[in-house]
Protein backbone atom coordinates (compact mmCIF):
# COMPACT_ATOMS: atom_id res chain seq x y z
CA UNK A 1 0.00 0.00 0.00
CA UNK A 2 2.84 2.58 0.96
CA UNK A 3 4.56 1.38 -2.04
CA UNK A 4 1.85 2.17 -4.55
CA UNK A 5 1.07 5.83 -2.58
CA UNK A 6 5.02 6.49 -2.96
CA UNK A 7 4.41 5.66 -6.81
CA UNK A 8 1.05 7.63 -7.20
CA UNK A 9 3.28 11.06 -5.31
CA UNK A 10 6.24 10.03 -7.84
CA UNK A 11 3.97 10.27 -10.72
CA UNK A 12 2.20 13.52 -9.55
CA UNK A 13 4.86 15.31 -9.08
CA UNK A 14 6.72 14.35 -12.19
CA UNK A 15 3.51 15.04 -14.62
CA UNK A 16 3.83 18.71 -12.41
CA UNK A 17 7.49 19.04 -13.44
CA UNK A 18 6.82 18.08 -17.54
CA UNK A 19 3.79 19.88 -17.32
CA UNK A 20 1.68 17.04 -18.55
CA UNK A 21 -1.96 16.93 -18.66
CA UNK A 22 -3.86 15.29 -16.03
CA UNK A 23 -6.89 15.03 -14.36
CA UNK A 24 -5.29 16.75 -11.12
CA UNK A 25 -3.48 19.74 -13.35
CA UNK A 26 -7.26 20.28 -14.93
CA UNK A 27 -9.15 20.28 -12.13
CA UNK A 28 -6.19 23.08 -9.99
CA UNK A 29 -6.20 24.62 -12.97
CA UNK A 30 -9.46 25.40 -13.07
CA UNK A 31 -9.98 25.96 -9.63
CA UNK A 32 -7.25 28.96 -9.95
CA UNK A 33 -9.33 30.27 -12.38
CA UNK A 34 -12.19 30.23 -10.14
CA UNK A 35 -10.49 31.54 -6.95
CA UNK A 36 -8.90 34.61 -9.39
CA UNK A 37 -12.31 35.56 -10.87
CA UNK A 38 -13.81 35.22 -6.97
CA UNK A 39 -11.18 38.03 -5.66
CA UNK A 40 -12.25 40.42 -8.84
CA UNK A 41 -16.03 40.27 -7.94
CA UNK A 42 -14.91 41.10 -4.23
CA UNK A 43 -14.81 44.81 -5.64
CA UNK A 44 -18.45 45.04 -6.72
CA UNK A 45 -18.87 47.04 -3.49
CA UNK A 46 -21.83 46.25 -0.70
CA UNK A 47 -24.51 46.40 -3.09
CA UNK A 48 -23.61 43.06 -4.08
CA UNK A 49 -24.24 39.70 -2.99
CA UNK A 50 -21.93 36.78 -4.52
CA UNK A 51 -22.33 33.12 -3.95
CA UNK A 52 -19.24 30.70 -5.31
CA UNK A 53 -19.89 27.03 -6.41
CA UNK A 54 -23.68 26.68 -6.80
CA UNK A 55 -24.67 23.23 -7.12
CA UNK A 56 -27.48 22.66 -9.60
CA UNK A 57 -29.20 19.51 -10.09
CA UNK A 58 -28.34 15.75 -9.67
CA UNK A 59 -25.46 15.78 -11.65
CA UNK A 60 -22.87 17.07 -10.24
CA UNK A 61 -22.98 20.32 -12.49
CA UNK A 62 -22.37 23.63 -10.08
CA UNK A 63 -22.21 27.72 -11.24
CA UNK A 64 -18.64 28.82 -10.38
CA UNK A 65 -20.65 32.07 -9.19
CA UNK A 66 -23.77 33.85 -9.27
CA UNK A 67 -24.10 37.32 -8.78
CA UNK A 68 -26.81 39.24 -8.04
CA UNK A 69 -26.60 42.93 -8.08
CA UNK A 70 -28.54 46.30 -9.18
CA UNK A 71 -28.06 45.43 -12.57
CA UNK A 72 -29.42 41.84 -11.86
CA UNK A 73 -28.42 38.91 -11.70
CA UNK A 74 -25.17 36.92 -13.98
CA UNK A 75 -23.79 33.54 -14.05
CA UNK A 76 -20.05 33.54 -13.79
CA UNK A 77 -18.07 31.01 -15.29
CA UNK A 78 -14.35 30.60 -15.12
CA UNK A 79 -12.17 29.57 -17.64
CA UNK A 80 -8.72 29.14 -17.35
CA UNK A 81 -6.31 28.71 -20.19
CA UNK A 82 -2.96 29.49 -19.13
CA UNK A 83 -0.16 30.68 -22.34
CA UNK A 84 -3.53 30.23 -24.78
CA UNK A 85 -4.73 32.14 -27.67
CA UNK A 86 -9.31 32.99 -26.89
CA UNK A 87 -11.09 34.06 -29.89
CA UNK A 88 -14.91 35.01 -29.69
CA UNK A 89 -17.06 35.41 -32.94
CA UNK A 90 -20.27 35.61 -31.90
CA UNK A 91 -21.81 32.28 -30.59
CA UNK A 92 -18.45 31.12 -31.32
CA UNK A 93 -15.56 30.95 -28.75
CA UNK A 94 -12.16 29.32 -29.95
CA UNK A 95 -8.93 28.20 -27.76
CA UNK A 96 -6.09 27.43 -29.21
CA UNK A 97 -8.00 27.24 -32.56
CA UNK A 98 -10.48 24.22 -30.82
CA UNK A 99 -14.34 25.62 -30.98
CA UNK A 100 -15.13 24.80 -27.38
CA UNK A 101 -19.11 25.01 -25.93
CA UNK A 102 -18.75 27.94 -23.11
CA UNK A 103 -21.20 29.94 -25.02
CA UNK A 104 -23.79 27.70 -25.13
CA UNK A 105 -23.32 25.88 -21.81
CA UNK A 106 -23.28 29.58 -20.55
CA UNK A 107 -26.74 30.30 -22.04
CA UNK A 108 -28.22 27.31 -20.70
CA UNK A 109 -26.76 27.95 -17.08
CA UNK A 110 -28.19 31.41 -17.05
CA UNK A 111 -31.77 30.19 -18.28
CA UNK A 112 -31.75 27.43 -16.05
CA UNK A 113 -30.72 30.10 -12.97
CA UNK A 114 -33.10 32.41 -14.30
CA UNK A 115 -36.08 29.61 -14.16
CA UNK A 116 -35.15 28.27 -10.88
CA UNK A 117 -34.69 31.64 -9.01
CA UNK A 118 -38.02 32.39 -10.57
CA UNK A 119 -40.07 29.43 -9.44
CA UNK A 120 -38.72 29.97 -5.82
CA UNK A 121 -38.71 34.05 -6.11
CA UNK A 122 -42.46 34.42 -6.77
CA UNK A 123 -41.47 37.17 -9.66
CA UNK A 124 -39.94 37.15 -12.74
CA UNK A 125 -36.18 36.90 -12.43
CA UNK A 126 -33.81 37.15 -15.28
CA UNK A 127 -30.05 36.03 -15.53
CA UNK A 128 -27.02 36.60 -17.93
CA UNK A 129 -24.07 34.66 -18.58
CA UNK A 130 -20.90 36.03 -18.06
CA UNK A 131 -17.36 33.92 -19.05
CA UNK A 132 -14.54 35.33 -17.61
CA UNK A 133 -11.08 34.52 -19.08
CA UNK A 134 -7.94 34.11 -17.88
CA UNK A 135 -4.69 33.67 -18.49
CA UNK A 136 -4.76 33.73 -22.56
CA UNK A 137 -1.14 35.13 -22.69
CA UNK A 138 -1.41 34.32 -26.31
CA UNK A 139 -4.09 36.54 -27.08
CA UNK A 140 -7.59 37.41 -26.69
CA UNK A 141 -9.50 38.76 -29.17
CA UNK A 142 -13.36 39.76 -29.54
CA UNK A 143 -14.47 40.36 -32.79
CA UNK A 144 -18.18 40.15 -31.60
CA UNK A 145 -20.25 39.25 -28.54
CA UNK A 146 -22.74 36.36 -28.26
CA UNK A 147 -25.51 37.41 -30.61
CA UNK A 148 -28.72 37.54 -27.92
CA UNK A 149 -27.21 39.54 -25.22
CA UNK A 150 -27.31 36.39 -22.97
CA UNK A 151 -24.07 35.62 -22.51
CA UNK A 152 -20.43 37.99 -22.78
CA UNK A 153 -17.39 36.94 -22.73
CA UNK A 154 -14.55 39.15 -20.68
CA UNK A 155 -11.00 38.98 -19.14
CA UNK A 156 -11.08 38.04 -15.31
CA UNK A 157 -9.44 41.34 -14.73
CA UNK A 158 -12.55 43.31 -16.44
CA UNK A 159 -15.29 41.41 -14.91
CA UNK A 160 -16.02 43.68 -11.86
CA UNK A 161 -16.00 46.52 -14.09
CA UNK A 162 -18.45 45.01 -16.96
CA UNK A 163 -20.85 44.19 -14.54
CA UNK A 164 -20.70 47.66 -12.55
CA UNK A 165 -21.11 49.30 -16.19
CA UNK A 166 -25.10 47.47 -16.42
CA UNK A 167 -27.49 49.73 -16.24
CA UNK A 168 -29.89 49.11 -13.23
CA UNK A 169 -32.41 46.91 -12.88
CA UNK A 170 -32.90 45.98 -9.24
CA UNK A 171 -34.21 47.72 -5.95
CA UNK A 172 -31.94 46.47 -2.68
CA UNK A 173 -35.55 44.68 -1.74
CA UNK A 174 -35.24 42.51 -4.71
CA UNK A 175 -31.73 42.06 -4.55
CA UNK A 176 -31.75 40.83 -1.25
CA UNK A 177 -35.57 38.67 -2.16
CA UNK A 178 -33.38 36.81 -4.78
CA UNK A 179 -30.21 36.29 -2.83
CA UNK A 180 -31.88 34.76 -0.32
CA UNK A 181 -33.28 32.70 -2.74
CA UNK A 182 -30.38 31.54 -4.12
CA UNK A 183 -28.58 30.91 -0.55
CA UNK A 184 -31.27 28.05 -0.44
CA UNK A 185 -29.83 24.50 -2.05
CA UNK A 186 -33.45 23.28 -1.91
CA UNK A 187 -33.70 26.09 -4.76
CA UNK A 188 -30.70 24.62 -7.03
CA UNK A 189 -31.71 21.04 -6.44
CA UNK A 190 -35.82 21.07 -7.75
Amino acid sequence: MAEREAQGTFKHVLSRLVGARTEERAWRIGADGEEAVAAQLLALGPAWRVLHAVRVGERGSDIDHVVVGPPGVFTVNAKHHPNASIWVGGDTLMVNGQRVPYIRNSRHEARRAARLLTEHAGFPVTAAGVIAVMGARKGFKVWAQPEDGVVVVVTRRRISQHLLSQPLRLSPREIDAIYDVARRSTTWHS
